[in-house]
């Protein structure tokens, strides 16, 4: 029998499930670490927020570590991990070579949780008003770090079937290197579908997302300058309810009862206001990953209007969309006006999204078969790293010049102390 697993996540932020997407991922892999029995200890250098989930409640050892300090050695060393998750590529960055060098049999885990290279060249595609095409990707910094990032690592979980492709066929990455890994929630059944408020039940749009995110934010500005008085129009006793975390005062600023555009802030029960909406409004015009919100719409048997962007990595070739898609804003705002009207029409795209959730987001199914391959890994690690040259390559190099650039922060830190 196997001694039983220590995971350490490293956490880019700490996790706050109810305001991001991201945060509703990493508590997935969390409860999916907890189920296998084994001990797991979060750490992050960020600093602790109002809505981070309570890890005590949930048994989880909590690590307040520091950034280019020689403490993290110390750290590693006593808690001689398993498995070391890092949450985004950053983290792979400043801390891999320290988990290399202290614990060198580790399993390195990658969470990229979005495609950083991909959703930022895709905005800046959009502020410089061009087309984005992939050649976009191929010469940015970014993209170098991340793919690098991916390289250095055993494995890394991908949450969109469109990014796997990418990364295959764009940067020729060694498919055994990437894991795909989408959101995993348990099926929608007929008794979840009885606590659904129905469609008469139901007023109103929502559009829901944390404000520090660049896609949410240009998405709000975009429904409140083009689509949403449009909408408005058609339907005068219609509101957009506008939820998220950390609205900053040019956000709350748009708050506007006359016009229907309410600023609603966090909210502490996403699935409660996204029950009581008719239909969720998502016109993102850049972004990477899996959209959390439309996938929170599905979950709650809410509709939705959405961009080829915002659907991306999340529909089959012979599924129909959870309500529209389009990237022009007049056929976006017919499509949300004839939605909220057409109760047929918003039935049987409710129907679509339990499909969705039901065929592609089966937690069950996903992480069976990810824990498999995690052991498999760990029984053969040695070999299985030997076919990964360009991986080696990088570790070695970024073992001398992270290393000193980290240890030359550290010492120029104690003089400023």
């Amino acid at each position: 029998m196997k001694q039983m697993q220590h995971i350490l996540i490293i956490g880019f932020v700490w996790p706050e499930p109810n305001s991001s997407a991201a945060g509703s991922r990493m508590l997935q892999l969390i409860k999916l670490f907890i189920s296998q029995n084994w001990k797991v200890t979060f750490a992050s250098p960020a600093a602790e927020t109002e809505h981070m989930t309570n890890l005590d409640d949930r048994n989880i050892s909590k690590e307040i570590i520091t950034l280019n300090n020689s403490s993290f050695d110390n750290f590693i060393i006593k808690k001689q991990p398993n498995i070391v998750v890092f949450d985004r590529f950053m983290i792979e960055e400043q801390f891999g070579w320290r988990v290399t060098k202290h614990c060198p049999n580790a399993l390195k885990i990658l969470n990229t949780e979005d495609l950083h290279c991909l959703r930022k060249s895709r905005e800046e595609s959009f502020k410089n008003k061009e087309q984005f095409e992939i050649k976009n990707l191929l010469n940015t910094n970014i993209t170098k770090r991340e793919i690098a990032s991916i390289y250095r690592c055993d494995l890394s979980l991908i949450i969109s079937d469109f990014e796997i492709q990418l990364l295959i066929e764009t940067f020729k990455i060694d498919p055994d290197l990437l894991y795909y890994l989408p959101f995993l929630f348990s099926p929608i059944t007929t008794e979840s579908k009885k606590n659904w408020p129905n469609y008469d039940d139901r007023k109103h749009f929502i559009t829901i997302g944390n404000f520090r995110h660049e896609p949410n934010w240009n998405s709000i500005l975009y429904l409140k300058e083009t689509i949403w008085p449009q909408i408005k129009k058609e339907l005068p006793e219609a509101e957009l309810h506008v939820y998220g975390a950390y609205p900053p005062p040019k956000a709350t600023q748009l708050h506007n009862p006359k016009e229907g555009f309410f600023i609603k802030g966090w909210t502490k029960d996403a699935k409660r206001v996204m029950s009581q909406a008719r239909v969720c409004l998502a016109p993102l015009r850049f972004g990477a990953g899996i959209k959390g919100k439309l996938a929170e719409a599905m979950l709650c048997g809410t509709p939705s209007i959405t961009t080829n962007i915002g659907a991306e990595g999340m529909l089959d070739e012979e599924s129909d969309w959870n309500g529209f898609i389009s990237d022009d804003p007049s056929t976006l705002t017919k499509a949300a006006i004839r939605l909220y009207n057409d109760k047929n029409l918003w039935l049987q795209s409710q129907q679509n999204g339990i499909g969705i959730i039901n065929t592609r987001f089966q937690k069950k199914e996903f992480s069976t078969t990810f824990i498999k391959q995690i052991h498999k890994i760990q029984d053969n690690l040695a070999e299985y790293r030997t076919k990964n040259f360009i991986g080696n390559m990088m570790q070695y190099h970024t073992m001398r010049s992270t290393e000193f650039m980290s240890r030359w922060i550290e010492e120029k830190n104690k003089i400023k102390e």
